[in-house]
């Protein structure tokens, strides 16, 4: 695997033993209590990845698409959005939706089979996970145009502005939607900010089967900046992101954010990446990890100690906790919502076979 060289064309503000690095392009001005919080959001994004994955495999869910090791990449780029902003993520965004306030029980009914994506703590800036592979950058870009469209973008009040950040793996790159949204996007300055968490692997296929050059070089085909980021970095992603926002939102047009991390876990938890990865690489990436590298950071400055952490793990033991029992208590759904669910109006047909299936479940709890 071909590792990044540090320069110019690969943004790390803090390195893989905690260290900051200084550059004159991008900076992160968070004060170290918000990357205290960042810290704190990761550490919970990964218990609740690690307390979702145990449950499937005690057979509470039916999948689950971790993801470990990605905690920077989403903490970071999730913690400067704001109002009127627009997330729309792929399946794996937990960390994400954990910023956008929602509950992760919320999150087990999809892979449980109790619910769909329409949970009821997600707002109306979330968009629902998309499992079709590169589906959402589209999407995306269709709301980016619809914001320009009600006046949402280049205002003069920076405040009123608004961009939309759309989620995908470096495997959805290969896949002709995301072409065609980079396409649209670039023709109409669409304020999209396209986020892509390279985690090496499509499944089981390397990056090196996908592109022969680092896929952040893709935008300048289309005509808009592409950035590579040090996707373990959360300063780094901060800065880039914000920046890369910013630019939406003023008008001019989309920008590429390569966050280049690692996957440390299955694909779902149907995959066995035993089969196509060694040990040397995986260790050599849990040297880089995300979490380890912040805590570094912030115990040296101060900003945490002992009595700090030791809330938090009583924290993510409670969350934890909470998932396991909650998990088992997901109301199961009622098969006449599914006669309801799939249309904004129903057609009478499906009403009258609705009322059909309902009459005839009843007859069963009369006495006879």
């Amino acid at each position: 695997m071909i590792e990044p060289e540090a320069g110019p064309d690969f943004v790390q503000l803090l390195d893989a033993g905690g260290n900051r690095v200084e550059r004159t392009d991008f900076s992160c001005t968070a004060p170290d209590v918000e990357l205290a919080t960042d810290l704190r959001d990761m550490v919970l994004t990964r218990r609740i990845d690690s307390e979702a994955t145990a449950l499937q495999r005690k057979g509470e869910l039916g999948l689950w698409p971790p993801s470990l090791g990605q905690e920077a990449a989403q903490i970071g780029s999730a913690r400067v959005l704001r109002d009127p902003d627009v997330i729309v993520p792929s399946y794996r965004e937990h960390g994400v939706a954990w910023c956008a306030g929602i509950d992760p029980l919320d999150l087990l009914t999809t892979f449980r089979g109790t619910g769909m994506t329409d949970w009821p703590s997600r707002p109306d800036t979330f968009h629902p996970y998309s499992f079709v592979i590169g589906a959402q950058t589209l999407h995306a870009v269709g709301m980016a145009m619809a914001l320009q469209r009600d006046g949402l973008v280049g205002n003069d009040d920076a405040a009123t502005n608004g961009a939309v950040v759309v989620y995908f793996g470096d495997g959805a790159t290969s896949q002709g939607d995301v072409n065609e949204a980079f396409l649209f996007a670039a023709s109409y300055a669409a304020p999209v900010v396209f986020f892509c968490q390279n985690n090496q692997y499509a499944i089981s296929e390397p990056i090196e089967l996908q592109s022969r050059i680092p896929l952040y070089r893709r935008a300048a085909g289309y005509g808009f900046p592409g950035v590579r980021v040090d996707g373990n970095d959360v300063l780094a992603v901060r800065a880039v992101t914000e920046w890369a926002l910013d630019r939406a939102r003023r008008g001019d047009g989309p920008v590429l954010i390569e966050a280049y991390t690692y996957r440390m876990g299955a694909h779902t938890t149907s995959d066995d990446p035993t089969k196509y990865r060694q040990n040397e690489e995986l260790d050599a990436w849990r040297a880089k990890d995300p979490i380890a590298r912040l805590r570094a950071y912030l115990e040296r400055a101060g900003a945490i100690d002992q009595a700090w952490t030791d809330a938090l793990d009583a924290e993510a033991e409670a969350l934890a906790v909470r998932l396991r029992e909650g998990c088992v208590r997901l109301p199961e759904p009622e098969l006449s919502d599914f006669f309801t669910q799939a249309y904004a109006d129903t057609p009478e047909l499906l009403l009258a076979q609705r009322d059909a299936h309902q009459a005839y479940e009843a007859a069963f709890e009369e006495p006879r």
